[in-house]
């Protein structure tokens, strides 16, 4: 057995993961984001109550780019003090077994592809939609990662008068339209007409994002998970919409988009991150 970590910029959560499934799972909010020894304590104290004597290893998934050969997360989006975190050596000294770290959409990815609904796929890329925008990419039925693990950062290339994060993450709501993606989501879901044409402008910035990814490593199937993409029915039709004026339409009727349907899949992922390392 195994347990996968999943650090993101507002919550932790942790599981124990045997035979492809997640147990004993633990979730909390992440508070103190200015302090590093704060941080690190929640990462430790949601890790801890999991150890069992058969534990083989721990795979964490992190919003940034690391140096997955020696565990070094630098710059985590939306955990300021994660500046430079030798986290594979903290937690290694911490619990005394193997740890595996890596960029949290590759996480994403490779749950999907060895445990979701896209592991037939030999290219694939998954996006996360949630306080930022991540993605991962399987090419030949291989991680690809680039060299600091950084391959897919999409979000960071500009777009209109900012970048596609801006327009294709919590930020879209909070910053341009002074709301949430939940309340948005909840307020959709009630027939609130200005909240659904929100959506529906979401997904057109959602669908100029899919073409970016297209034009770079036009996959056989891109798959949406994160906190946002459990709206993707209010914001599928538009982002598909937006498709239509894309250069290659042969391309677009062969591309499968598709919803991840497993909330546990980059806890998956990032567990197999020890299986990987052997």
């Amino acid at each position: 057995m195994t347990i996968g970590v999943d650090l993101g910029g507002t919550n932790i959560r942790a599981g124990v993961s045997a035979n492809g499934f997640i147990t004993n799972r633990l979730h909390t909010t992440l508070k103190e984001k200015d302090s590093l020894s704060n941080t690190l304590g929640q990462v430790i104290d949601i890790i801890r109550p999991l150890i069992q004597p058969s534990l083989e290893g721990i795979g964490i998934a992190v919003p940034s780019v690391v140096d997955t050969e020696n565990g070094i997360v630098y710059n985590v989006v939306n955990i300021p003090s994660w500046e430079r975190v030798e986290l594979k050596d903290i937690l290694q000294k911490t619990f005394d077994v193997p740890v595996q770290v890596d960029n949290d959409a590759n996480c994403f990815v490779l749950g999907e592809h060895q445990f979701g609904i896209a592991k037939s796929c030999r290219s694939m890329v998954g996006i996360v939609l949630g306080t930022g925008i991540g993605s991962g990419i399987i090419v030949d039925n291989k991680l690809y990662t680039g060299s600091n693990s950084g391959a897919g950062e999409i979000g960071y290339l500009p777009y209109l008068n900012h970048n596609i994060e801006y327009y294709c993450s919590s930020t879209f709501f909070s910053e341009l339209h002074q709301t949430s993606a939940q309340e948005a989501h909840h307020d959709a879901l009630k027939g609130d007409s200005q909240a659904v044409e929100l959506w529906q402008q979401f997904g057109r910035h959602v669908g100029n994002a899919v073409k970016t990814v297209l034009y770079t490593y036009d996959p056989e199937v891109i798959v949406f998970g994160g906190s946002i993409a459990k709206a993707f029915t209010l914001f599928e039709s538009s982002m598909r919409e937006s498709l239509r004026d894309f250069i290659y339409p042969e391309s677009i009727k062969r591309l499968k988009i598709i919803q991840s349907d497993n909330e546990n899949i980059t806890l998956l992922g990032a567990s197999a991150l020890v299986a990987r390392s052997h």
